[in-house]
């Protein structure tokens, strides 16, 4: 039996503006529509029940009631096979089903432990410095690049003057363009990167404020740091992950849309603007 999302998308380019509007939703919302009448859909969507029942031909159903019947269908098989029981493939599907489970329970436990430790007098301190500050240079090396990456964008998006330190050459002539006024946003997990330490020192004999996004208050960095904010403490459940980065990043990022939304909203309407203007992204 071919996925209804997979039928979707062999006729996508084919569907009309408004069909494809449909077919969105329905992909997005598949359990709710299997139910749902073909006008209730189209108000959803804010298209007529006409283009709702022509999504269902241009697909190659006999109707609207054939497409939910073959949506209810593949809820119910996936309900009741969740993973492929070839007798070939069946002992493999658990050993990795058991393997990702394993993996999910430790991101699980890593955010639970975040949350606990978590410093909300320190978190709030820091939104509050990168809101003031005139200019922000985020710093993050090897594994760290990553989240540094990610939170240099989200934070671009909110304010002005976020420089992201490149990988390589100009790192020494960007920090000449910080003062006192300006952050060094330093993200540092293990393997420690000494280019990251000798980096953070210099901007502190600058008199640069340094926040740091860390894995224990005693790092390098977190020793080192204005502020520090830190994932689970003496665990091995994220070794390897990202995950709790991002969860401190994205309470940062939370946390200056509530203080700042005002100056943010301004500058989103103005991102906003010129996306449009020079068709920016597909939609």
């Amino acid at each position: 039996m071919k996925s209804f999302e997979t039928i979707i998308k062999d006729k996508y380019e084919t569907l009309s503006p408004g069909q494809k509007k449909v077919a969105k939703y329905l992909i997005e919302k598949l359990d709710e529509s299997a139910f749902t009448t073909a006008t209730m859909i189209g108000r959803k969507v804010e298209v007529s029940e006409t283009t709702v029942i022509r999504l269902s031909y241009a697909l190659g159903f006999n109707g609207f009631s054939e497409m939910q019947h073959y949506i209810q269908q593949q809820i119910v098989k996936k309900s009741l096979h969740p993973f492929n029981s070839d007798p070939k493939t069946e002992s493999r599907v658990e050993e990795h089903s058991s393997l990702f489970t394993e993996l999910l329970e430790k991101e699980i436990l890593s955010q639970r432990q975040t949350n606990h430790q978590l410093n909300e007098t320190e978190l709030w301190k820091v939104v509050d410095v990168l809101i003031k500050a005139d200019r922000i240079f985020i710093l993050g090396m090897g594994a760290s690049y990553a989240p540094a990456h990610w939170f240099s964008f989200q934070l671009h998006t909110l304010r002005e003057h976020v420089t992201l330190c490149p990988s390589t050459g100009e790192i020494y002539e960007r920090l000449a363009d910080l003062s006192d006024q300006s952050v060094l946003f330093v993200i540092s997990f293990p393997r420690y990167s000494k280019e990251t330490l000798h980096i953070a020192e210099c901007a502190k004999k600058q008199g640069v404020p340094l926040v740091c996004v860390t894995d224990r208050l005693l790092s390098p960095l977190g020793r080192m740091a204005d502020y520090t904010l830190t994932t689970e403490e003496d665990s091995e459940s994220a070794a390897h992950s990202i995950t709790p980065a991002i969860i401190l990043l994205d309470y940062i990022i939370a946390g200056m849309n509530v203080k700042d939304s005002v100056q943010i909203q301004i500058r989103q309407q103005k991102l906003e603007e010129l996306y449009s203007n020079y068709g920016v992204f597909v939609e």
